[in-house]
């Protein structure tokens, strides 16, 4: 049977000083979004993990008992991925005194992983392992889709990092759904042997549940032809899903919105005037977005029987919390006519530590590094 090697808070997770009490803020500007450091390390054996995203990427250094340099970049700053990976292991070298000797390295991209090779979705960005190896010189390294490595970060959770929408009755043998919605939308089942499945579910076809659902398949089919989960559940499918409500006689615009609109960042904009100003536009968009997501990650549960658990996981459900938990979201997991008993005995869980694909890609990396 396959299982994640299970690492403790101590071994690799970093994700605030009172969990590892070597790691402090370094204020440097630069191409960074943040960093954290841990001084007096040995940098001569090391694991390299990464999650690769459209819009961010981590990446973290993880020495013998604990993450020891970690840094969040946007990742469009950057024309490919070893340009990224250089600059970390650059900055890596400096805060450490040397230059990081990497036993093993896993990275989770967002896109398929074939034969060692990703072509990065939503990034101009292709990636080949074995001009990884040459360059920087790794002898074990792992590319992995990164709903992949978020399946096989699950339990390196700890009890804090979940959210649950509803408890159901979890069987433990049983298969898991880890769903997340972000730049993209991302989706992996885990079997019930522990070995995750990953694949590119997110861009299945977008099924309609409800006529206001169908008139926004009808108002994206004229957009793009065949319209995918991913059209409608992501980021930018809340910005379209606004822009639909917004051509609707029913729905007037604000002008601060609006005006706001035309240079900040459409999905957190609408996001916070739906839960915080309670605007009724950007509301509604919210709703019909969750209405979506709830009905996607319902019918992926459904396809392997999810009753070990559904973890919604991806940048924007910690963000839209309170709202997951208004009910909605659920009401549309469970509609699903004859099975809707079943589907209300399967625990939902929201997974609010961004770090997720970082931990699990960190735990591929040591499985790769004992393996050999």
């Amino acid at each position: 049977m396959y299982s994640a090697p299970h690492w403790t808070a101590a071994s690799i997770r970093m994700r605030s000083s009172a969990r590892c009490p070597a790691l402090e803020a370094d204020g440097q500007a630069g191409a960074h979004e943040n960093r954290r450091v841990a001084h007096f390390v040995d940098a001569a054996r090391m694991l390299l993990a990464g999650d690769i995203g459209g819009t961010k990427a981590l990446l973290a250094l993880y020495g013998s008992d604990h993450a020891v340099f970690e840094e969040r970049y946007a990742s469009s700053e950057f024309t490919d991925f070893e340009s990224l990976l250089a600059h970390f292991l650059h900055g890596a070298t400096a805060a450490l005194g040397s230059a990081p000797r990497v036993t093993s390295a896993c990275f989770g991209f967002a896109g398929p992983v074939e034969d060692g090779h990703v072509r990065v979705t939503n990034l101009p960005w292709s990636v080949d392992a074995s001009r990884l190896r040459a360059r920087f010189g790794f002898s074990r390294l792992r590319l992995v889709n990164d709903f992949y490595a978020a399946a096989s970060g699950i339990g390196q959770l700890a009890p804090g990092e979940l959210v649950t929408l509803q408890s159901g009755e979890v069987k433990g043998d049983a298969p898991r759904l880890v769903i997340g919605a972000g730049t993209g939308l991302g989706i992996a089942y885990v079997g019930a042997d522990g070995k995750p499945l990953a694949g590119e579910g997110g861009h299945a076809a977008f099924a309609p549940v409800s006529k206001m659902q169908a008139e926004l398949w009808q108002y994206l089919h004229e957009k793009f032809g065949r319209v995918t989960l991913e059209h409608v559940i992501s980021g930018a499918g809340l910005a379209r899903i606004y822009a639909f409500l917004r051509q609707r006689p029913d729905y007037s615009e604000s002008a601060e919105l609006r005006i706001a609109l035309r240079t900040g960042d459409a999905p957190a904009l609408i996001s916070r005037y739906a839960m915080e100003q309670a605007d009724a536009l950007a509301g509604a968009a919210l709703d019909l977005f969750i209405a979506c997501y709830g009905a996607a990650a319902g019918d992926h549960a459904l396809h392997v029987m999810a009753r070990g658990g559904v973890f919604v996981a991806g940048g924007i459900a910690p963000k839209i919390l309170p709202r997951l938990q208004a009910g909605g979201f659920i009401a549309a997991f469970n509609d699903k006519n004859a099975f809707g008993d079943h589907m209300r005995r399967v625990p939902v869980h929201v997974v609010t530590n961004e770090r997720l694909g970082l931990l699990g890609a960190a735990a591929l990396a040591q499985a790769r590094q004992e393996a050999r």
